[in-house]
């Protein structure tokens, strides 16, 4: 949590009522919390947010790893909002808050009352922030959305098949859509918070996953079709080109990049085969950069010859970024991770032993206590119901 120099953090005095669940939303909430804001997450009872079942639990039904990794400094009330009692309390906990951040797609929104004229109506300073799978003015405003659904719209799904020549569509094996609308979600809020400091007005955000990742996607993708006319295709080359993938080494794999021309030229060197750029096809750098598949090649023949850790030195030594391919499986031992305090083992009151993992974003005032653990279903539900309710 990060602490300001009034001794509070950041956003300390910030209340955010969640009704979001699965990633989008509680990521983005997860991020407010770090930074300090009060995040109380609404759920329905007895399965509540649907990710608490997402792998299995140490101890407690409901306390997926992902979900204890998404909803960290979080208080969990169940609320049936079909229920007239229960509405009128979620209602009063909106008449105290910042923010209502929400992922119900907009026709239910309406049918329980909780839609943006109703809640500016208690409370006409609040930021309320819709997170919906499609921008709410299309023709796709009232589609279900989940990531593989997103990878897919996007055209995600089509790039692996460009790299690989294999083609079958497939997605990329991360939450990243979800995880990317969290992102733009976290600094919407942040900005809607500055505006509503500077000119005490609340507003309506909306933040659409599939807008939010087809921008973030096509940043680079979008490629010859920025133009008009098109000057070349889709896609940006360097990121689909086959041979542009981690070399194998004699005991695993390793990521080499050649950022200029002085590194390719060093690294043959440090490959041990100088000559190879005597050729005609690679002796100056136009060649070289009409011929760089080939150059790609022979560097994929070459590092088997060499440890990986060998390799990984020459490489440092001779300044051209390079890494050892790790396993996802040892990225906790990691020495970097290790020193810098990444992973931090804590003791959750219910579920024991576990690992979390710190924000990545550093301040120059930073409270090094840990963060709230992520919280068993309903658990403030007694302490935080008369507050909400009175």
């Amino acid at each position: 949590m990060t602490i300001a120099v009034d001794g509070k953090p950041m956003l300390a005095g910030i209340r955010i009522v969640d009704l979001t669940s699965v990633v989008f939303g509680p990521y983005c909430t997860q991020i407010l919390a770090d930074l300090g804001a009060e995040v109380i997450k609404v759920e329905a009872p007895g399965a509540g947010d649907a990710f608490r079942w997402s792998a299995k639990a140490a101890v407690t039904p409901g306390m997926s790893p992902g979900f204890m990794a998404f909803n960290r400094g979080k208080q969990s009330v169940t609320l049936d909002l079909k229920n007239p009692d229960d509405l009128a309390a979620m209602k009063a906990m909106l008449r105290d808050a910042d923010v209502f951040m929400l992922n119900v797609r907009g026709k239910a929104v309406e049918r329980l009352g909780l839609d943006y004229d109703v809640v500016r109506t208690l409370n006409p300073e609040i930021i309320y922030a819709h997170c919906v799978g499609f921008g709410q003015d299309g023709p796709y405003a009232d589609l279900q959305a989940y990531d593989d659904v997103i990878q897919a719209a996007t055209g995600t799904a089509t790039l692996l098949p460009r790299v690989d020549g294999d083609p079958r569509a497939r997605y990329l094996p991360s939450l990243i859509a979800d995880k990317v609308a969290g992102l733009h979600g976290a600094y919407a809020m942040l900005a809607a918070i500055v505006h509503k400091l500077r000119t005490g007005e609340g507003q309506k955000v909306e933040i659409p996953m599939f807008e939010a990742f087809t921008h973030f996607m096509l940043l680079e993708h979008l490629g010859g079709l920025t133009f008009d006319p098109p000057n070349g295709p889709v896609g940006y080359s360097r990121q689909l080109d086959p041979d542009r993938q981690p070399f194998p080494t004699a005991d695993g794999f390793i990521s080499i990049v050649f950022y200029n021309d002085d590194a390719w030229i060093k690294s043959f060197e440090i490959l041990g085969n100088p000559a190879f750029l005597a050729d005609e096809r690679f002796a100056t750098r136009k060649a070289r950069v009409q011929n760089m598949a080939l150059m790609y090649r022979e560097v994929a023949r070459l590092t088997p010859g060499f440890a990986t850790a060998d390799l990984l030195a020459r490489c440092h030594a001779a300044q051209i970024p390079a890494q050892a391919v790790r396993d996802l499986a040892d990225i906790m031992q990691d020495p970097h991770l290790a020193a810098t305090g990444f992973f931090s083992r804590e003791e959750h009151p219910s579920e024991g032993g576990y690992f979390t993992m710190a924000s990545p974003v550093r301040f120059a005032a930073q409270d090094k206590s840990p963060a709230r653990p992520a919280p068993l279903l309903g658990q403030q539900t007694d302490a935080l119901r008369p507050v909400v309710k009175g």
